[in-house]
This record gives C-alpha cells, structure tokens and sequence, in this order.
C-alpha cells in the first residue's frame, strides 16, 4: 500500500499540494453543476448559501491532510466542476501554490 501511494503522489502533484483547496474561504464555488451532481455532496460540506463548499477559513472542509506534505479531497469522485478544471501548474495552481510558499510547478 505505502508503494502505491508513493507512485500515486508522484503521479499527481496536488497529492502533496492542496493548495488550491486553501486558498480563499469564497473558493471553490459551485457554477455548472445540476441538482443531481449537488445532492451527492454531504449537506455538511456545503456553505450556508449553497453557492459552494463549506470553508474553515480559507480551507476547503473536503480537504484532508497538510498542505505542501500530503492531501487529498474526501469527496474526489463527486468535488464540484471547477476543482475538477482545475490542473497542476496552471494559472490558479501557480497563484494558490505561491501564497503557500510552495514552488510553482
């Protein structure tokens, strides 16, 4: 199992990252999602306006783990549209990565 998350980490860089998932307490907002992608998000997770994810400051609450070490989304397989466009090194990652002092990748 420790191999696997090895390769996993070294696949994907937001596995050692989370940077994007705690960058602003008004990020991620939901924008295209249906009704039925919204309902498969745990009520808890989502923020008084419905309008996107519950935050503790400026860290998404699906967001498992220490930022810049390792992460990981406890709700990957249903996580709103724009975390789902967001990808490593683009613009918002360079952003959210840099406000952590992490190195741009």
């Amino acid at each position: 199992m420790v191999d696997r998350e090895i390769e996993s980490a070294e696949a994907s860089p937001c596995q050692s990252c989370g940077a994007c998932c705690s960058y602003s307490e008004n990020w991620p907002r939901f924008t295209i999602e249906d009704d039925d992608q919204l309902d498969l998000i745990p009520p808890e997770l989502v923020n008084a306006r419905q309008s996107g994810m519950r935050c503790d400051g400026d860290r998404c609450a699906a967001l498992s783990g220490k930022v810049g070490e390792a992460t990981c989304c406890t709700i990957y397989a249903v996580r709103p549209e724009v975390c789902r466009t967001c990808m490593p090194g683009d613009a918002e990652c360079a952003m959210a990565r840099r406000r952590h002092g992490l190195p741009v990748i």
